[in-house]
């Protein structure tokens, strides 16, 4: 019979060894285990390598298994099995739907990555090893490690189980700034281990090894049982001054790190906003009392505070915020004790209260007119008092905020929606974290604090030269907190010889600017010949920032352009081999090519017991569909009858899930996608218009725009659009195959086959190689004509900025730019996935289905709309 044996590897991974066959404990030996991690200017790339035997004479199961970084992104994993090689592939999340379909009909599980604590997340994949066989697994991985409280972390988490022959950690790492201080840490060292660390550093490098042999790894000489079991870390920080910061730069790509100290702090106005509701009952309350206790004490003098409860109630302290004085923080603490978790949860009102109380501070001039105002939300739950749509709730906190005051969401444990506070959070300037249920709970709370207590710098712009710096990643901050780090990257155009930098912020005392040129070629020397760099590191860094910032945009970004940041994110994703939560690496399962095992990247959001939508709950026993993610959905016991949206909490032992995703549901395009004008509603448009006939689209006199359109010959897509402005009169004719543009007498021809760009008295033109024509003017509405070219070729119109419309507008599209609206409590039985679409008084029914969306390069991307046929 075959045994099932776990290896297992080591973090920033662990190695798991379990022996489910006692007869056969240790079956597969773990013959050797390396982590090589470089960490090149902040960018760390770790390959881990084990190599394992089966030593007994029937085939065993090795599982695979190692812990990386939330934040890293899988970079490439192979098996090599008696010297031939398998490879993971990394593909588009919906072009690896064959591969996991087909692993699922094997009964195989398809979930290779899963969440498995704070900062960490398991990669797990196994292989049937045939006796005597060799087995040799690598996986990489690359991140950005960030800086917190002054310091960068590398965390290996070590696990093997087992003694192992070979066993080494080895680190490199080379900070051009220079190494400010190094050290080393782990939960497991003992002095016999201490003698297998060594560390060498000079002025800009670091060289960690551990090494232990097999008798340093043992507990006892009697017992062969290891010591490695734990964590192994190191801190470190870079040299820095008040400067510009530092600009490193390799093959065109530069990174600018800026992290000034040493400043004075911002005084802060600060509302801790915190849910007593019955959830919040036993450890979860007590910690917070403990959390919110030490916090007030580190409160500064100058500092404004105030303290909001909210169950099925809001209880303000103080009906306004007072000042940090011994006197009212040792009465706010007073108040803390009392703090009873009881009733329901009123997210909405107690937000509004605490931007309120804000204004009214403000107004009042309570507050010092240098300073920096926030609102740190804790909460543990779904609203279920007062307004309960998320949606909601998110529009009018924006509303009440209005970018004056920072907003903090903190989500206690897995039963809060965190796409919900996320997003919330991202609206308004701050960012959200979760605190897990765990012992140190309060601890997690002040650390999260102490990250924002001290904000030293806002409203950071950073400037570079405007025509020779390409695809520049976010340049522009509204707060820097001491201990942080802000970096920025980009491309830089090939004649260029010298990049200047200007950064302007504010700082308590004064408006700063810092200035730095950095001369390409010099910097460009410093990483030549240098033994720890792994390719071209910036670019891959550039790339790594650009994909993570564009997934933070696309949480809180309207339709149009959320999806426009996720295409941009999945190609990057795909071009440099990212597994990011927009692709999938497939594994192909050796002893069966036909089986395959899907990695996918967690979200935040993943392990949460309940899912939550912005409109209803909908709770059926039989079967659903339950909201994933942004990218996929699952399918609960799919009865044949209909599909769900399933939101009932998980039990703790849900049911198997099978993943359909959304491109299995959209099966055609529109004619067009309308980003209904101040609202997040998009409506999918097919027009029952005669071929080949002109249709008028849009006419805007107020704008000076109208849009004509003409239908292929099967009435599938439109092949044809004249675009005409009065101011500049500018015409453009664009077809399949070319885009004619007319002004001033004159014609030009623009093909597909090459970007070209034109700008006529402030009106943009850009067209972008077989993707594109975008047409831009100040104030006005931006028109967009995608070129899709699968399966056939057709035009996409649509339009950006659509609250630019006047009321003038009118044609087939322009119609539903102004007076347009859902109807709402119609007093008639509708489903859930209907609705009533009121255009100028006229009703239509629409329906809320998947459609494919031309406005992404990807032939697979789709968008959940209203969808709706009109005739001309």
């Amino acid at each position: 019979m075959e045994g099932r044996v776990f290896v297992a590897l080591l973090v920033f991974s662990s190695l798991i060894v379990l022996a489910e066959n006692t007869e056969h404990k240790n079956a597969i030996e773990i013959h050797s285990l390396h982590v090589d991690s470089t960490v090149t200017s902040r960018f760390a790339q770790t390959v881990i390598t084990s190599k394992v035997v089966n030593k007994v004479n029937e085939s065993q199961e090795a599982v695979f298994e190692v812990e990386l970084p939330k934040t890293a992104f899988i970079t490439n994993f192979s098996m090599s099995i008696d010297g031939e090689t398998y490879p993971g592939t990394i593909k588009e999340k919906a072009s690896a739907q064959e591969q996991y379909d087909i692993a699922v009909s094997h009964g195989q599980s398809a979930g290779l990555v899963k969440t498995t604590g704070r900062k960490l997340e398991q990669f797990h994949v196994s292989v049937n090893v045939a006796p005597a066989s060799k087995v040799t697994f690598e996986l990489i991985y690359e991140e950005l490690l960030k800086r917190k409280l002054g310091k960068y972390e590398l965390l290996f988490k070590v696990r093997p189980k087992q003694l192992v022959k070979h066993f080494q950690i080895d680190i490199r790492i080379f900070e051009p700034q220079g190494i400010n201080f190094l050290e080393t840490d782990s939960t497991f060292m003992t002095n016999e281990l201490t003698e297998a660390l060594t560390k060498v550093q000079n002025e800009t490098k670091a060289h960690i090894l551990f090494k232990p042999t097999i008798a340093q790894q043992k507990k006892s000489p009697e017992l062969e049982e290891t010591l490695l079991d734990g964590d192994f870390i190191i801190r470190y920080d870079v040299k820095r001054s008040v400067s510009a910061g530092d600009i490193q730069i390799v093959n065109g790509y530069f990174v600018h790190y800026f992290a000034p100290s040493e400043m004075p702090t911002f005084p802060k106005n600060v509302i801790f906003v915190v849910d007593q509701s019955g959830s919040m009952a036993g450890r979860k309350i007590e910690q917070t009392r403990d959390a919110l206790m030490k916090i007030l004490e580190d409160l500064r003098p100058e500092d404004h505070f105030s303290l909001i409860t909210f169950s099925s109630r809001v209880t303000e302290w103080n009906n306004t915020l007072l000042q940090a004085t011994e006197q009212n923080v040792e009465s706010a603490k007073r108040y803390v004790k009392t703090i009873m978790a009881r009733g329901g949860t009123d997210i909405n009102n107690a937000l509004l209260t605490a931007a309120n109380t804000l204004d009214k501070a403000n107004y009042a001039e309570i507050l010092q007119g240098e300073s920096i105002s926030m609102i740190i939300l804790l909460t543990d739950g779904q609203p279920t008092v007062g307004v309960r749509n998320v949606e909601i709730i998110q529009q009018n906190i924006q509303k009440a905020v209005k970018g004056k005051y920072v907003l903090y969401c903190l989500g206690f444990g897995f039963d809060v929606s965190y796409k919900f506070l996320e997003k919330m959070a991202l609206d308004n300037g701050g960012i959200a974290r979760r605190i897990y249920e765990d012992s140190d709970s309060d601890l997690q709370l002040q650390g999260f604090y102490q990250e924002v207590a001290t904000p030293i710098l806002k409203e950071i712009e950073i400037q570079y030269p405007e025509n020779s710096i390409l695809e520049l990643t976010q340049n522009s901050f509204k707060l820097f907190f001491d201990g942080s780090e802000i970096v920025v990257a980009g491309k830089i155009d090939n004649e260029l010889d010298i990049l200047p930098v200007e950064i302007q912020a504010q700082s308590h005392t004064s408006n700063l600017i810092f200035k730095e040129e950095a001369n390409i070629t010099e910097k460009e020397k410093v990483f030549q010949h240098q033994k720890y760099i792994f390719g071209n590191f910036i670019e891959r860094l550039w790339a790594y920032l650009t994909i993570q910032q564009l997934l933070e945009k696309s949480v809180s970004a309207r339709e149009e352009q959320k999806n426009l940041h996720v295409a941009r994110a999945l190609e990057l994703s795909l071009k440099y081999s990212f597994v990011t939560p927009l692709t999938s690496m497939v594994v192909t399962k050796p002893d069966d090519q036909q089986k395959h095992q899907l990695a996918n990247k967690p979200t935040e959001s993943d392990n949460e017991k309940s899912r939550f939508t912005g409109s209803s709950v909908r709770s059926d026993e039989n079967f659903g569909v339950s909201l994933a993610s942004d990218y996929s959905l699952k399918v609960q016991n799919v009865d044949h009858r209909a599909l769900l949206f399933d939101m009932t909490e998980q039990s703790p032992e849900p049911p198997r899930t099978v993943q359909i995703s959304p491109q299995l549901l959209a099966n055609e395009y529109p004619h067009f996608l309308l980003q209904l004008p101040r609202q997040n509603d998009v409506i999918c448009l097919n027009s029952d218009g005669k071929p080949q006939t002109s249709i008028n689209l849009i006419s805007d006199a107020d704008k000076g725009i109208s849009v004509t359109g003409k239908l292929g010959r099967n009435r599938n897509h439109f092949v044809l659009f004249e675009i005409n402005y009065l101011d500049p009169h500018v015409q453009l004719r664009v077809s399949k195959e070319e885009v004619v543009l007319s002004y001033g007498g004159q014609t030009t021809k623009l093909s597909w086959r090459k970007s070209a760009s034109f700008t006529i008295q402030g009106l943009k033109i850009a067209v972008e190689k077989e993707r594109s024509l975008t047409m831009s003017a100040p104030d006005n509405i931006t028109i967009k004509i995608s070129f899709v070219k699968s399966p056939n070729r057709f035009l996409g119109l649509y339009f950006m900025d659509t609250d630019h419309f006047s009321d003038k507008a009118s044609g087939l599209l322009g119609q539903f730019f102004f007076d347009t609206h859902f109807e709402s409590n119609l007093g008639v039985s509708q489903r859930e996935d209907e609705r009533v679409l009121s255009v100028h008084g006229q009703q239509h029914r629409v329906t809320r289905q998947y459609k494919k969306d031309y406005r992404l390069e990807s032939t697979t991307g789709t968008i959940s709309c209203w969808s709706l046929r009109i005739t001309p």
